[in-house]
């Protein structure tokens, strides 16, 4: 057989050949990553097939009661600088008149659509996806996962199933509370510091409102809890090195998930609002 030797070839052509390998190695690696992590996604949405109640209702819990405060407190200083913004753009721009009867529908708006999701699933992607990914990734060091193989126990179905559930489940319902109180910040803030009608904002308020709108909030939301948990709890199943493996799963958990949530976010938009 053959075999390629720095003695025998020019430079050039070995040069040629190392960097030929070296992207036939990364493709490969690239490959199988996928593979491994398209496995992974089958199984999980597998185990969902078996119920499993007490493990459904603690991720449920975990990951939307304990998420209130800071999804409330993230949606309630959003709306009020929403409102704020929008007014003071509109006023500028057009007339007091206007921007009173223009502001309710621009926040409403913008917060069904966009900022309730996106920023309830970026703060989610901190908070519960840095959270899953450390914890599968410490069973994956100290050998639980292992362990659970040799009980003869499914760990994705076990670890990652119920997860996947409670996130996709959750969000949804997460993105309408901070809708709500991020739309009752603005309506305080706009009715009192503002000068804005109350009437004439609550009326403007219930006619903007659509169920396009909400369905489009809520289909993003669903797919940013689906993304979140899986991206998290994938990073941290096949993490490796100790303790620094165990860093490293929840920095990337938290970096991919919010890049696919904004990524997400852009395609979803583009396929229901582009003519």
């Amino acid at each position: 057989m053959w075999r390629m030797d720095k003695a025998r070839v020019p430079g050039p052509v070995s040069t040629l050949v190392l960097a030929l390998a070296r992207i036939g190695r990364a493709c490969l690696e690239t490959l199988a990553a996928l593979g491994r992590f398209a496995q992974f996604t089958a199984q999980a949405l597998l185990g969902l097939a078996r119920p499993r109640p007490g493990l459904w209702g603690q991720q449920m819990l975990e990951i939307g009661f304990f998420s209130l405060p800071v999804v409330g407190l993230t949606a309630a200083f959003s709306g009020l600088v929403l409102v704020l913004q929008s007014y003071a753009g509109l006023a500028d721009l057009a007339s007091a008149t206007l921007a009173e009867t223009t502001t309710p529908r621009l926040v409403l708006t913008a917060l069904v659509q966009e900022l309730g999701p996106v920023l309830t699933g970026l703060m989610l992607a901190g908070r519960v996806g840095a959270a899953m990914a450390a914890e599968l990734a410490t069973l994956r060091v100290s050998e639980q996962i292992d362990a659970l193989h040799t009980l003869s126990v499914n760990p994705i179905a076990y670890l990652v199933s119920p997860r996947l559930l409670a996130a996709t489940l959750m969000l949804p319902l997460l993105v309408l509370l901070a809708n709500l109180i991020g739309g009752g910040a603005a309506y305080i803030l706009a009715t009192t510091r503002l000068g804005l009608n109350p009437e004439t904002y609550l009326e403007v308020t219930w006619q903007a409102l659509s169920w396009a709108d909400t369905r489009l909030g809520l289909t993003k939301a669903a797919l940013f809890g689906f993304l979140i948990a899986l991206i998290s709890t994938a990073q941290g199943y096949f993490s490796a090195g100790g303790a620094a493996g165990v860093g490293r799963a929840t920095r990337q958990a938290v970096v991919t998930a919010s890049i696919a949530i904004l990524a997400s976010n852009y395609l979803l938009t583009d396929l229901f609002l582009a003519p």
